[in-house]
């Protein structure tokens, strides 16, 4: 069988006494003054001591070793650390036992500084089938003799050493013959002594024992199970490969976290259920098979399980607690040592929130499922040694606000990368735009774009403004259906002084040179060159008419802009 080695240190509102009394004197009365926060409670019989026993562990004890330390304060004492460790099944390694068990209890408290002056010893076990109480304490009769003699080699006496069984209790340090009857001496009713009222008075709680503690975590064993492990099957085969992929593992474990928040929400949004057993029936069925499967497989990476252990207190750790049971319940069949990560959450959070016992029980339930798993070893150790949870909790903060900032600071890196991309592009595709939409609005205008100034340079002047439609920018190519003196182009007048004077030619902006004006208004003909031939009269051709309703249109385009660059109105007396 396994054993759940188990050291703890004081408890806090049990400080007891013992008068008069030396080391394996004949069995009497011995009276033991306790304290509970400010009441004195004094335990007076060997009867008082056996029903203290579950208000000094916090449960009932079954098929346990438990050794309690006593420290002297001038012949009056306070309970301190406890130890406890299974009943091995084979007789032979009850030796092994009892030295490991008083070893750990009295080096424990050496490290402590509290070195224990005398223990008292207690067996508890349940009769098989077929056994009485009485059958079962003479067959641990050996083994009480073994505690005695291993606790005595370190110099530290029992001074009690109780077996409990089948609601009665034997003393095994009783000396003198007809002391103790036969069949043992009857327990009192649960709550009925001044220890538990006491107790009941102070907020200390009895949980019940330790196999309904277990049970909490153990695997499921309903038809659950089954759907479990297939879920378990096929959730690895996806994310098994990720998690070996540098980065897959990164996206497992975001993906992991998230998740566990959703059902942390879930598990808190629901009511509160008292009973501890339907309260775990009612988690079980706000959690999806597959849902636990990419869970449980997902803590199996370090980095992971870190980062779930920041739930530990507050209103996150209520939540936490109940999901990292769930887990381990579902960590069935082949995937039983996969629920050291669970196990190990659930302990460290019972812990940290001041519950010793579920720590202590889920952490010894870890180290079973893997002996090796390192963070349950050493949290196990802190908590047996009864050192405080704090110096963990703060390590675990400031991860998590150091993970905090540099996400922050990621998210504002992201966005001022974003912005200053967005001000490299925005202006290019805008200007393009703006040119394009320019073009358009010049075209249609009759306006022209400015050049920009040449570093160097002085800037040219200005020249008049040369309002040209668009067709005339274009290209002239012969046209074999059009003649040649049909094809036109004008310049509009008062547009330059050379144009006004005849002086010379003037540049266009498409760069071609425009025709100089005649001397009698008349315009040269195509064909040829330097005749000044009037036009002639009659009825206007189809080319003539394209050109009207041109001469149209610029005019209007004209009078939209106001006027030309000199401040002359467009007029119909466009030069042609």
């Amino acid at each position: 069988m396994t054993n759940h080695d188990e050291m703890t240190g004081s408890f806090d509102n049990d400080d007891v006494s013992y008068e008069g009394r030396p080391p394996y004197t004949p069995h009497g009365p011995t009276p033991f003054d306790g304290d509970l926060g400010t009441h004195q409670v004094t335990l007076r019989s060997p009867a008082e001591l056996a029903d203290a026993l579950p208000y000094l562990l916090g449960y009932r004890p079954e098929d346990s070793i438990i050794l309690v330390s006593l420290h002297d304060r001038g012949g009056r004492g306070r309970f301190g650390g406890r130890a406890r460790l299974g009943i091995p099944t084979h007789p032979d390694d009850w030796a092994a036992v009892a030295q490991q068990l008083a070893h750990g209890l009295v080096t424990g408290g050496e490290r402590r500084g509290a070195r224990p002056e005398q223990i008292v010893a207690y067996l508890c076990q349940e009769p098989s089938k077929g056994e009485t109480g009485q059958s079962v304490m003479e067959r641990l009769q050996p083994l009480a003799h073994q505690l005695r003699v291993a606790c005595g080699r370190l110099d530290v006496p029992v001074i009690e050493a109780l077996c409990i069984s089948d609601g009665r209790f034997w003393s095994y340090c009783c000396g003198g013959q007809g002391c103790c009857p036969d069949e043992g001496e009857p327990m009192g009713l649960p709550g009925t002594s001044v220890l538990a009222a006491a107790a009941a008075y102070a907020g200390i709680q009895v949980r019940g024992t330790l196999r309904e503690l277990r049970a909490r975590l153990m695997p499921l064993e309903t038809a659950v199970a089954v759907e479990q492990e297939v879920a378990l099957d096929t959730a690895g085969m996806s994310l098994v490969p990720r998690i070996f992929d540098e980065t897959g593992r990164a996206e497992v474990a975001d993906e992991t976290i998230e998740l566990a928040e959703r059902l942390m929400h879930r598990l808190a949004d629901t009511a509160p259920v008292p009973n501890p057993a339907a309260a775990d029936r009612c988690d079980d069925e706000l959690l999806r098979a597959n849902e636990a499967a990419a869970l449980i497989l997902g803590l199996q990476d370090r980095t992971t399980r870190d980062r779930a252990a920041e739930w530990m207190e507050g209103d996150e750790a209520g939540p936490a607690l109940r999901l990292w049971r769930a887990l381990a319940r579902r960590c069935v069949g082949p995937y039983a040592e996969h629920a050291a990560a669970p196990l190990t959450l659930a302990g460290w959070v019972a812990w940290s929130t001041g519950d010793e016992l579920e720590a202590r029980e889920a952490l010894a339930m870890a180290l079973g499922a893997d002996p090796d798993y390192l963070f349950a070893r050493l949290l196990h150790q802190a908590c047996n040694e009864g050192l405080d949870p704090e110096s963990v909790r703060r390590c675990l903060r400031a991860e998590r606000a150091e993970r905090g900032g540099r996400a922050e600071r990621a998210e504002q890196s992201e966005r001022a990368e974003r912005s200053e991309r967005a001000d490299r592009e925005e202006p290019a595709e805008c200007g393009g735009r703006a040119e394009r939409y320019g073009h358009a609005e010049r075209g249609a205008r009759g306006g022209r774009t400015a050049q920009p100034k040449s570093e160097g340079h002085e800037p040219a002047s200005e020249a008049p403004d040369v309002t040209t439609h668009p067709a005339a920018l274009a290209p002239v190519s012969p046209s074999p259906h059009v003649p040649e003196q049909r094809r036109r182009r004008r310049i509009r007048s008062g547009t330059s002084p050379l144009a006004a004077t005849g002086d010379g030619p003037v540049s266009s902006p498409s760069g071609r040179r425009p025709r100089t004006l005649a001397a009698d208004s008349t315009r040269p003909s195509a064909a040829g060159r330097g005749s000044t031939g009037p036009r002639t009269p009659g009825k206007p051709t189809a080319s003539h008419r394209r050109a009207d309703r041109v001469d149209a249109q610029e005019a209007n385009a004209v009078r939209a802009d106001g006027g030309t660059a000199d401040g002359d109105s467009a007029t119909g007396d466009d030069l042609r």
